[in-house]
């Protein structure tokens, strides 16, 4: 019998689920976004977070129904497929644009996180030694992963309820220190327009990436009917609840310069002012466990996906490949050393907006997808095609504000995007000609 059809041991529990769904979202994004959204619309912040919690709720209920449905750990690519079944090259195609895309976060979260260790060392400003401790770290993982999928859980745990812990205390620590009120920053801001919180609500949208990772984990968990959105939706709200904590405290007691100027940085020097160097280490080894458990529950997940698209033959066939434990350990491997090539092409700002573009666009395809077979997934018509409208309308804003502001960002993208369309085509191609011989 395939290997992906063995019996599998259900050792994830909800808080397992709830913990890699959390790892997946509260990484790096949260780090960089905020500073970026403080200097499009300053006190509308936390506004626009809310909004784009509420675009990600509507995007999760597709993901949700597909996934109680279909009950595939191939997730994405599995759900496109399944819906649409008569298309060998926009599989094909959506398989390769999804890995890449978690291939571009996990590049991210490393080197992020290699970014925080060296912060306050002597090699802070080496480019050089945060590429190989970002690569270091990334190797830490994929052995963690390969060793044990309840080692990983459990760990997962540890980090993910850890760093949120001490990301709320800091955050309450800084409301409790603020030196302004919230009807000054109002006042202060009121010239922003609607449309820069909806761009901006956009952008956060990228920050609730990873919810998705649950799914990967269905042949590891107990009764998905229930676990999948249970899960999901408790980790979305907490998620919603720790960046509006997180960016209240910092546009209270932090000025808007600073936050700008710091960016990733900007709780790290607001710690440090408020609290001393006792508050910008805590901030860190927050900034570390948040990024540690990205790695961890982003490498779970995406590659399941990698090794489902290479059992279908739209990967290399070595990539499918699973141990006696029933984990991908190739598709593991390969997927560290595909972001270790990324984090040393020094690119990274780049490649993390292709993540951003691929995960609305994908979202926008399953709710697409949902809505073709909504009385199969049981799904009501209103919240499919509001979440429809809403990824559609978010899509548009991203893409809008990436060639008004980063245009030459836009056109590496689109570059990226040429290239693995061409991959996905030699793959379909060659599917075929197998499948005919």
């Amino acid at each position: 019998m395939d290997s992906i059809h063995r019996k599998r041991d259900k050792s994830l529990g909800i808080f397992e689920l709830i913990a890699i769904a959390l790892g997946g979202m509260v990484g790096g994004g949260i780090f960089t976004i905020l500073g970026i959204s403080v200097s499009m619309i300053g006190a509308y912040t936390p506004i626009a977070i809310i909004l784009g919690g509420i675009i990600a709720s509507f995007a999760a209920y597709s993901y949700i129904k597909l996934g109680v449905y279909y009950q595939d750990e191939g997730a994405t690519y599995s759900f496109f497929k399944r819906t649409y079944t008569n298309s060998d090259f926009a599989i094909s195609l959506i398989g390769w644009w999804v890995i890449f895309g978690y291939i571009s976060t996990l590049a991210l979260y490393s080197y992020t996180f290699s970014s925080y260790a060296l912060s306050s060392s002597s090699f802070a400003n080496d480019d050089f030694i945060r590429k190989i401790l970002a690569g270091v770290i990334i190797l830490v993982f994929t052995l963690i992963n390969i060793w044990s999928v309840k080692g990983m859980g459990k760990i997962e745990d540890i980090m993910v309820y850890t760093k949120l812990v001490i990301l709320v205390i800091i955050s309450f620590v800084l409301i409790n220190n603020s030196n302004t009120t919230i009807p000054i920053l109002l006042e202060n801001s009121k010239n922003v327009e609607f449309s820069a919180i909806l761009i901006v609500a956009s952008i956060t949208f990228v920050a609730y990436e990873g919810f998705q990772l649950v799914i990967n984990a269905v042949n590891e968990m107990e009764n998905p009917k229930r676990n999948i959105p249970l899960a999901i939706y408790s980790a979305i709200a907490l998620a919603i609840l720790i960046y509006v904590v997180i960016s209240l405290g910092a546009i209270l007691a932090i000025s808007f310069e600073d936050i700008i100027a710091n960016k990733e940085y900007a709780l790290a020097s607001g710690a440090n002012k408020v609290l001393g160097h006792w508050g910008n280490d805590l901030v860190i080894i927050g900034a570390l466990l948040a990024t540690s458990s990205a790695i961890s529950g982003t490498l779970f997940g995406a590659s399941r996906q990698m090794s489902v698209i290479a059992n279908d033959g739209f990967f290399p066939s070595f990539l499918s490949k699973r141990n006696k434990y029933n984990i991908p350990t190739n598709a593991i491997m390969m997927m560290a050393f595909l972001a270790f090539c990324l984090i040393l092409s020094g690119s990274l700002k780049l490649i993390l907006e292709f993540g951003s573009v691929t995960f609305l666009i994908v979202s926008l395809l399953m709710a697409i997808a949902n809505f073709k077979i909504r009385d199969k997934t049981d799904s009501s018509i209103y919240p499919t095609i509001l979440s429809i409208i809403l990824l559609s309308g978010s899509t548009i804003l991203i893409i809008y504000y990436e060639f008004k502001v980063e245009f030459e960002q836009m056109l590496f993208i689109i570059f990226l995007y040429i290239l693995l369309t061409i991959f996905a085509w030699i793959y379909s191609k060659k599917r075929v000609i197998n499948n005919l011989s």
